[in-house]
């Protein structure tokens, strides 16, 4: 049995700090601590991510496209350039994305009203189903993802990661 004074194994990340303060005792290798950390975080994750995308037979970034016409609200259509906008891709990408939905009847496309040359991407009511039932398990997953932490930790982290990701966005635009 662990106590408090018994020291918990290194995780990944603090052996590589140590590896680095060992090699390189001039360099502040704190920031790996965090950085490391939540990039390592973030592959774990997304791969639990992805596990519950390919149940419904979707890429993240399919997955990434229908939740962003399902959340646009009726009639659950948007721009290319749009969607693009909104999943943070390029529109080179986005194609390719669309294609795929397209031809497993997802989403449609069609010239927009009062613009021929402009397109809009709109969900099909088989896409609609789809994505409905795909966020209501990505969400239980994303419960379950969360259910090592205590409700408080997981408050902090999200105050913290909110206050640090404003600022990082932010500094983009400046």
């Amino acid at each position: 049995m662990s106590d408090s004074t018994t020291p918990r194994p290194l995780d990944h990340v603090a052996r590589i700090q140590a590896e680095w303060a060992r090699e390189r005792p001039d360099l502040d290798v704190r920031p790996q601590g965090v950085i490391g950390r939540l990039h390592r975080l973030a592959g774990l994750l997304t791969e639990e991510l992805c596990v519950v995308y390919g149940r419904f037979g979707l890429s993240e970034g399919e997955f990434d496209v229908l939740a962003t016409l399902r959340r646009a609200g009726e009639p659950f259509e948007r721009a290319p350039g749009e969607l693009a906008t909104h999943t943070m891709v390029t529109t080179g990408a986005m194609t390719k994305r669309i294609d795929r939905l397209e031809r497993a009847g997802l989403v449609t496309r069609r010239r927009a009203a009062g613009d021929g040359r402009a397109r809009v991407v709109a969900l099909t009511p088989a896409g609609r189903d789809l994505i409905d039932r795909a966020f209501s398990e990505h969400m239980r997953n994303e419960r379950r993802l969360l259910d090592s932490l205590t409700e408080d930790e997981a408050a902090a982290l999200e105050s913290l990661l909110t206050a640090w990701l404003g600022r990082a966005e932010q500094q983009r635009r400046d």
